[in-house]
C-alpha cells in the first residue's frame, strides 16, 4: 500500500516494500500513541459520540492499545496487531456492532480530532485522514 507516496508525490524509503512509510514521516512510535490516546479522548468528551463509546468495552485501555497497534502497522511501522491477532480482517471482526453513516461518523470525528492533535504536518493529517475515511466507510454494514 504505497498510498502516500501517490499523494505526497515523492518517493519515500520503505521500510516494507508493500507499505508506506507514513509511519516515520509523522513521528512513529510516539506519534502513533498519542494519535490513539486522543482518540480516545475524544470520544469521551465529545457529546456527539456517545453512542460510540457507548459500544466499546470499559476500561478503553485495551482498545485504545489495539488501535495503536493496528495504526503501527497500517502506516508503515512494526506489524504489531498482526503479530498478536493475526490478520486485521477488520470488516469481519466489527460486523457485530451495527456501523451505519452515524456510527462511521462519529468515528471519523474522533479521528479527525486525534490527528489535528497529535500529527504536526497539515498535508500528513489530509493524507492519513482521507486513507482513514476509506477504510471506515468500507467498515459500513447497515
Amino acid at each position: 500500500m504505497n498510498w502516500i507516496k501517490k499523494i505526497l508525490g515523492r518517493e519515500i524509503e520503505d521500510r516494507d516494500p508493500a507499505q508506506s512509510n507514513a509511519y516515520d514521516l509523522i513521528g512513529g512510535d510516539q506519534t502513533i500513541r498519542a494519535i490513539a490516546k486522543h482518540f480516545y479522548q475524544a470520544m469521551q468528551l465529545r457529546e456527539d459520540t456517545q453512542q460510540l463509546l457507548a459500544i466499546h468495552p470499559h476500561p478503553l485501555s485495551q482498545s485504545e492499545q489495539k488501535l495503536y497497534e493496528f495504526l503501527s502497522g497500517w502506516l508503515g511501522g512494526p506489524q504489531l496487531f498482526q503479530r498478536k491477532y493475526g490478520n486485521p480482517m477488520l470488516r469481519a471482526r466489527h460486523m457485530h456492532f451495527a456501523i451505519d453513516d452515524n456510527m462511521r461518523d462519529q468515528w471519523l470525528r474522533c479521528m479527525a480530532v486525534a490527528l489535528e492533535q497529535s500529527v504536526k504536518k497539515p498535508e500528513h493529517r489530509q493524507v492519513i485522514y482521507q486513507a482513514i475515511a476509506q477504510l471506515a466507510d468500507h467498515m459500513r454494514n447497515q
